[in-house]
């Protein structure tokens, strides 16, 4: 459900501490990983780490891993048990950015599972939460979880790679947690170094959101490693807990992320996720709870016209990435700074208790999303950019030969006479901005940092120009 690249065709108190690693052995950890064909580790970050204090390196693990199969019905509320099943041994990788000073570390490792849409893994939640990572102190680990990316780095840099292997996705939880354990595990190869994390989120994005809404609503209450969940563009139905047949207990079609938790979810959609298909998360539209809390991101797109640079720009150094060839120019939202504040106010409800404020649904009339005269979605998160407009922007109405096109959504550019009737002077266009950024840090939408970013980008835009 992640676009390709080319690679191929209520207020309640939160946990903060990692939770006891008995239940999870700790995998055999080698590294700094280094050498092979391109001498970097593939994914390596295309923003720049060093300005940022931080450090970047590459890690194997290895152990036994260990399948799941559903225990009982899986019912749509999310409250699943599962039982083990088949071990299998495996190689797989996590890669590491860290601040290279440990007093620069606030406590927190994001655990993103990388998706592998593409054919190969990549790090879209990082791409979107780079500049508060990095200027918060955050540790972020991407784990190499399922074999399609363990199988594509072998072949992308088998000098590197070769050792790797994976038995399969039914193994991918475990997987995912062996890295997690590694993470809190005080002995051995330590890939934080001196780094000693207060809470660990776990975090997916798209096709990896499905993985972790699984992994929380199956695994989470078992294995208990991680203080909360961020899930990013899910669709409505679930992941399989095994590769196994499962034609007597399929997943449930609607799969809610369940409530009864001891850490919190946060589920961030964008407009894509809504009504298209495979997504169609409109099924689901699960309500805030004590443990639960859901945004909807107005304007917003699957992926965007930044990400999408931002993966193009990570990838071609590794493999080539073909141009772009979509219909429409993709939508070029303000989903990165939203998912900057998403990602703080899950931090501080992990680690202070606080939940993120509750948000309103995006408006739907049936299947339809309801705009305003703009074209602009009502409801949800909106950003200054719907807020302030000079543009049209939807996360649907592309198309093309690609799953990038399709997710991409939309930007439609006012015509100079639509700026200037509503921006008769350039002041007039900051003064709008500039209330609507207060405004959404004021509703919690919004970090001050992004909205100083936001109001110097229309001080220096050429609107009504």
């Amino acid at each position: 459900m992640l676009a390709a690249t080319g690679l191929s065709t209520a207020t309640a108190s939160a946990s903060a501490s990692p939770l006891a690693t008995e239940q999870v052995a700790a995998p055999t950890v080698a590294g700094p990983i280094t050498g092979g064909r391109f001498g970097i580790p593939f994914n390596s970050s295309p923003v720049p780490l060093g300005p940022a204090g931080y450090t970047e390196q590459e890690y194997f693990f290895s152990g036994t891993a260990t399948g799941y199969q559903q225990a009982g019905t899986w019912g749509s509320d999310g409250r699943w048990s599962v039982t083990p099943a088949e071990q299998a041994p495996y190689e797989s990788r996590m890669l590491v950015r860290r601040p290279a000073d440990p007093a620069r570390f606030n406590g927190t490792v994001i655990v993103e599972w990388l998706n592998v849409t593409a054919g190969a893994d990549l790090d879209p939640d990082y791409l979107y939460d780079s500049a508060e990572l990095l200027r918060e102190g955050y540790a972020w680990v991407g784990v190499s979880a399922q074999a399609v990316g363990v199988n594509a780095l072998r072949g992308i840099d088998p000098a590197r790679y070769a050792s790797l292997n994976h038995p399969g996705d039914t193994f991918s939880y475990s997987i995912y947690s062996q890295a997690a354990a590694a993470l809190l595990n005080r002995g051995g190869v330590r890939p934080l170094g001196g780094l000693r994390p207060k809470a660990l989120i776990a975090d997916g994005e798209s096709q990896s959101a499905l993985r972790m809404s699984t992994y929380a609503n199956a695994i989470q209450p078992v294995d208990r490693l991680f203080s909360g969940f961020l899930i990013h563009s899910r669709s409505a139905d679930s992941a399989p807990i095994s590769q196994a047949p499962q034609a007597a207990q399929p997943s449930p079609p609607i799969a809610a992320d369940r409530t009864d938790l001891d850490v919190p979810v946060l589920t961030v959609e964008t407009e894509t996720d809504l009504f298209t298909a495979p997504l169609f998360y409109q099924r689901l539209s699960q309500p805030d709870s004590a443990r639960f809390r859901l945004w909807e991101l107005a304007g917003s797109s699957h992926v965007d016209a930044n990400w999408l640079g931002l993966a193009a720009a990570e990838v071609s150094r590794f493999v080539p990435v073909p141009p772009g060839s979509c219909a429409l120019p993709p939508n070029s939202d303000q989903e990165n700074y939203l998912m900057d504040t998403a990602l703080a106010q899950l931090d501080r409800w992990v680690r202070a208790g606080v939940p993120p404020v509750h948000a309103p649904r995006i408006e739907v009339d049936g299947s339809a999303i309801v705009r305003d005269a703009d074209g602009n979605a009502l409801g949800g998160v909106r950003s200054p950019i719907l807020q302030a407009p000079t543009a049209s922007h939807s996360g649907t109405g592309n198309s093309g030969p690609t799953i990038s096109c399709l997710l991409s959504g939309t930007m439609t550019p006012f015509t100079p006479a639509q700026l200037s009737a509503r921006y008769p002077a350039h002041a007039t266009y900051v003064a709008e901005v500039s209330v609507a950024a207060l405004g959404d840090v004021a509703r919690g939408y919004l970090l001050p940092r992004d909205a100083a970013a936001i109001i110097e980008q229309a001080e220096n835009a050429s609107i009504p120009a």
